[in-house]
């Protein structure tokens, strides 16, 4: 069985591959290791034999896979922050991660660890494996002439703090939550229409009873209102259906179907009149209701209100799922590939929304390989330039931060011309699952030999995973602790902004028991991802 491994990389990679992914889907008290399982698997095969090896460019491959998927999925949020939360938010999140670098110095001057070693302790604990991965691409380039021994070091200090890196964290959550007397419930009241938290959607009726609604056009309620709700249909008092629009008003005795979150739907309700039980069942006569997938690459990355739906054909948007989200449709909002969008319109016009939309599953989910192959390119070649910094370092964003800064740009802009950057979501998320399973798969496999050895010797692991504690805890209380007292951010903010791993995100939200945390991440996660990569190959080249 050895020599079989030894002699065909390709069953080893995938045999690795497989048992890492099984094991990572075990549950244990509501938490689970997911793909990163795949690393500690790797250890385990290359610490068995020394010989278990892969061919590097499957780790070259896997990493750009890995986040150039990553770039262009949060690319829209990454700029968005910017515009959205001013400097504020983004001077926290830098600060943050300067904190957690500094606190990382400062153990491998109390512990006297390596360079290589502080800085895999240092991604480890922030849970940042495209961090690690530049550091290895950097020194995998560079002029050392020991490059094996110092990517070995640099995946067992990753190793070993990355599970103290998801707990650590949630630790420091609790702590600093009773300190701080945190109140989720206030928080959220104060919060939720400034971050538009988009909370699970369902529908109501109301009947029109409020005198004051009587006249009014739809787009003048949208003005003054606070609640943020879409209009399935209306029935008149005579019985007749049909479907609002921005010139459509209102007389006492309309029947409206409202989508939305609970809280907007209430006070809706509270708006226009009473609910009714009467749940609108459309004459199927002449309207009908239907999910569409988008697959038209036309109309891929532009908003609804470019598209002039209204013009075209009697039919509203209700609702778009993306991925396993529903979300209410606006005027803004960007149509990406393999979205479901449904719909209530005219049966006759159903054929040609279908038609207009798309309406495929091999479409909505294909890959465009021209604009797929052309962006990870040029990120690659990004990657190859050298800038130099202050102090005679020359830094090069290599393999990771290449085509991890050209998928945030192409993200962000969705399309230029007939040329559709983004991936339909299913693909996304396959090839990001792809990439980082091969990438940590390679990991593991070279290092777990060197792994064992210093495990086995003489209180050389125990220090690392000490470091590692230190790092994450310190770190996060220290960051809780600035955000909440000096930057006056929400606590249930600040969960977001310190979810680096999903299972931390998952923690934040049962804790708060809103959507907040999911407001922060999407602001944090690009700027960190970035940032983390810059600063652990300045750490490197400092130290070394």
């Amino acid at each position: 069985m050895v020599t079989l491994l030894t002699d065909n990389p390709l069953i080893l990679l995938f045999l690795v591959a497989a048992i890492g992914y099984f094991f990572g889907n075990i549950s244990i008290k509501g938490s689970k290791l997911g793909v990163s399982a795949v690393l500690f698997v790797g250890l385990a095969f290359g610490a068995y034999h020394s010989e278990f090896n892969v061919p590097d460019i499957i780790f070259q491959i896997g990493l750009v896979f890995f986040v150039y998927s990553i770039g262009l999925a949060s690319g829209p949020a990454f700029f968005k922050s910017f515009r959205k939360s001013g400097s504020n938010d983004l001077l926290f999140v830098l600060l943050m991660l300067l904190l957690s670098a500094l606190v990382a110095l400062g153990v491998k001057y109390l512990f006297e660890f390596d360079a290589a070693t502080t800085v895999g302790l240092y991604s480890g604990s922030t849970t940042n494996t495209p961090a690690l991965a530049g550091v290895i691409d950097l020194v995998s380039q560079g002029n050392s002439t020991d490059k094996s021994t110092i990517i070995q070091r640099l995946a067992i200090g990753y190793t070993y703090s990355y599970p103290i890196g998801v707990i650590g964290v949630m630790l420091a959550i609790v702590i600093m939550e009773r300190l701080f007397k945190v109140d989720y419930r206030k928080e959220e009241g104060q919060l939720r229409h400034k971050y538009n938290v988009q909370e699970e959607l369902t529908s109501k009726s109301v009947v029109v009873t409020n005198q004051e609604v009587v006249g009014k056009q739809l787009r003048d309620i949208r003005t003054e209102s606070d609640f943020i709700v879409n209009f399935g249909r209306m029935v008149s008092d005579d019985g007749t259906y049909s479907l609002p629009n921005w010139d459509t008003k209102f007389v006492l005795g309309d029947r409206l179907l409202l989508i939305g979150s609970a809280v907007d739907l209430d006070q809706a309700i509270s708006y226009f009149g009473e609910e009714t039980d009467d749940k609108l069942t459309l004459s199927r006569k002449e309207f009908d209701t239907r999910r569409i997938f988008v697959s038209n690459p036309q109309i891929v990355g532009k908003t609804l209100s470019e598209l002039n739906i209204d013009e075209k054909f009697n039919a509203i948007i209700t609702r778009i799922r993306r991925g396993d989200t529903d979300m209410l449709a606006n005027g803004n909002t960007i149509l990406e590939q393999g979205d479901r969008v449904r719909f209530v319109a005219r049966r006759k016009d159903l054929k040609r929304l279908a038609d207009f939309f798309g309406d495929s599953y091999y479409g909505s989910s294909s890959v465009n390989i021209f604009s797929f192959g052309f962006g990870i390119a040029l990120g690659l070649l990004i990657g190859t330039i050298e800038f130099s910094l202050p102090g005679g370092i020359n830094l090069k964003l290599g393999y990771a931060g290449g085509p991890l800064l050209v998928s945030l740009i192409l993200g962000a802009l969705h399309r230029t011309g007939k040329t559709v950057w983004t991936l339909p979501y299913s693909a996304n998320v396959t090839l990001r699952q792809i990439g980082l399973t091969l990438f940590l798969a390679v990991i593991g496999l070279q290092s777990g030999n060197t792994f064992v050895e210093s495990l086995t010797s003489s209180g050389g692991g125990l220090l690392i995973f000490t470091g590692g504690v230190i790092i994450t805890v310190l770190s996060a209380c220290l960051s809780l602790f600035v955000g909440y007292k000096l930057f006056k951010c929400p606590y249930s903010l600040l969960l977001g902004f310190m979810s680096n791993q999903p299972a931390i995100l998952d923690f934040a939200l049962n804790r708060s028991q809103n959507k907040i945390p999911m407001v922060g991440y999407s602001i944090m996660f690009p700027i960190a991802l970035i940032m983390k990569i810059v600063y652990a190959q300045l750490m490197y080249l400092l130290l070394v």
